[in-house]
């Protein structure tokens, strides 16, 4: 299914008279994954305007409201992957600040954290390994 059409099967797009023709009105669900579209890699704003029949200004439009927060963009391309964690304790062994001390590794890389090193550094941290990858 093109994207257009799977964007606008379930959304109720209103069409309303106007002096020159008709107008729509679009919800921001539609909005928001039609500004998506011109983020991914080689669209174009007019090309995605042409797709679902929208002037180009409004589009960039639209785009405006999302970069000022006003409009909620879905997540971009694939969704979340998780890295394997492995738990184990190592006897006898004791970091030099005497913290626990967290290992992620991936392939030969062994990165040594403290501990309390928060949950989205860490994230962040095993996603740029895996782009690096």
């Amino acid at each position: 299914m093109e994207p257009s059409a799977e964007i606008l099967t379930n959304a109720k797009v209103e069409v309303l008279p106007a002096r020159s023709g008709f107008r729509r009105r679009w919800p921001a669900s539609v909005k928001a994954r039609i500004v998506a579209e011109t983020l991914e890699e080689g669209a174009t704003v007019a090309g995605v305007a042409r797709r679902y029949e929208l002037n180009s200004n409004q589009l960039s439009e639209w785009r405006r409201q999302a970069r000022k927060g006003l409009l909620v963009l879905p997540a971009l391309g694939d969704e979340m992957d998780f890295a394997p964690v492995v738990l184990r304790q190592d006897e006898g062994r004791v970091p030099a600040s005497g913290g626990e001390r967290l290992e992620v590794i991936q392939d030969r890389v062994t990165l040594r954290l403290d501990a309390a090193t928060p949950a989205c550094r860490i994230a962040e941290i095993v996603s740029a390994l895996n782009a690096s990858a």
